[in-house]
């Protein structure tokens, strides 16, 4: 059965499909960030999210493995720049 949305609801739902590449792309530099000050398991959670982001904005996977090997936030911002 299929949801009926308001035309508001509608207008929403299209502007978050039409603004995803930009949703994907600041959460992923705030991630950066948290890399940054995070240690242990909450580094691990934080770059769990990270690879959801770097995969939405078309990063190969080979590219965002070998980021999590370096493990290095200085790289990952400036893979993040170019999409800037």
């Amino acid at each position: 059965m299929a949801e009926q949305h308001s035309r508001y609801q509608e207008k929403i739902i299209k502007n978050y499909y039409r603004n995803r590449d930009q949703i994907a792309l600041q959460r992923s530099q705030e991630l950066v960030t948290e890399l940054y000050l995070t240690t242990g398991k909450k580094r691990e959670q934080v770059w769990k999210n990270l690879v959801g982001h770097l995969e939405k904005l078309g990063l190969p996977a080979t590219q965002i493995t070998h980021l999590q090997e370096k493990d290095d936030p200085a790289v990952i911002a400036e893979v993040l720049q170019k999409y800037a």
